[in-house]
């Protein structure tokens, strides 16, 4: 048995940087570049095995043939994706459909979400929720464009997490880079994007005006979080979030000085990007070179793993619910 190694696959965007490149190496594209799909199995924008056998293949190709690798799971396909996001500007206010609504109109998943902050520059904020009490004045004050008084504001500092389940107006703005974990999914409805230009259409870009009142959660309810830490050997264990208040994914944020010694603790697989630091993992006596920016997946049956050296790293698993 031996880790999935990944490689990116990188997307364009408007409100995109170059951080990607300066802070994690990553040979990304010329222009503006906003995420890196870092484990991904979603349909051409799937990340690429870059070690063992499978190597060269799409992580997706990887799922759909070799099915006991991911312990034989009913879905389909490849449930979670992780991104690193770089907001060099801001992003549209959008929200996400469920997954009755996404299938039913758009045939693709629900996309629920999650945001660990990693840098965040002085004074910076998100967009997370609304003040809308009715869907009615929700209508309204998207149609008069009252996003001042609409949309709420967060201040954010690196190292905060939230919970973006679908239903949730949110939205990144300038100067945030963020670890995201979500369902595999790519169905956004744009809200309102401050009128910018397209450069190739030169037109304002398209809004889903209608798709979004539809979808948004009326009135906005925080999500009842219950962050534990723990500490487990040379490692502090955050779990961030899980079922039954996730039921789509657990998700960890592990703080290594040392070694820690763990198993699959009876999930199907697991999860791993590096968000700081080098190490090592160790896995059926062979090490694996670990640092900044690595993404790889644990697959099922591994008895047992060790990671090693002074990392930060995100971990997460699949819940129940496709």
């Amino acid at each position: 048995m031996e880790p999935i190694f990944l490689n990116p696959y990188f997307r364009p965007k408007i409100w995109g940087g170059r951080k990607l490149e300066t802070i994690f190496d990553y040979d990304i594209p010329n222009g503006k570049v906003g995420e890196a799909w870092v484990i991904s199995g979603y349909k051409n924008n799937a990340s690429t095995v870059i070690n063992g056998k499978f190597k060269g293949q799409s992580l997706r190709a990887v799922y759909h043939e070799h099915p006991d690798l991911f312990g034989n799971p009913q879905n389909k396909e490849f449930p979670l994706l992780v991104k690193f996001l770089d907001a060099n500007d801001n992003l549209s206010v959008q929200v996400h459909p469920n997954n009755d609504y996404a299938r039913k109109v758009e045939g693709d998943s629900g996309k629920t979400e999650s945001w660990y902050v990693l840098q965040a520059d002085p004074g910076a904020y998100l967009i997370y929720g609304h003040t809308a009490k009715t869907r009615a004045e929700l209508a309204d004050m998207i149609h008069n464009e009252n996003w001042d008084q609409l949309l709420c504001k967060v201040p954010v500092k690196a190292g905060d997490f939230f919970y973006v389940p679908s239903g949730t107006i949110h939205a990144l703005t300038k100067g945030i880079m963020v670890i995201e974990t979500q369902q595999s999914s790519d169905v956004t409805y744009r809200l309102y994007d401050y009128d910018r230009i397209d450069q190739k259409s030169g037109k304002k870009r398209e809004l889903h005006t209608q798709k979004s009142i539809d979808v948004t959660t009326v009135p906005h309810i925080n999500p009842k979080l219950d962050i534990k830490v723990a500490n487990d050997q040379d490692a502090e264990i955050k779990t961030l979030v899980a079922p039954p208040v996730s039921p789509y994914f657990y998700l960890w944020q592990i703080n290594l000085n040392g070694s820690w010694t763990s198993n699959l603790k009876g999930h199907p697989y697991l999860l791993v990007t590096v968000i700081a630091g080098t190490g090592q993992l160790v896995l059926d006596d062979k090490k694996y070179d670990l640092s900044m920016g690595s993404n790889l997946i644990i697959p099922n049956k591994t008895a047992s793993f060790t990671f090693a050296g002074k990392m930060k790293m995100v971990l997460s698993a699949p819940g129940k619910e496709i």
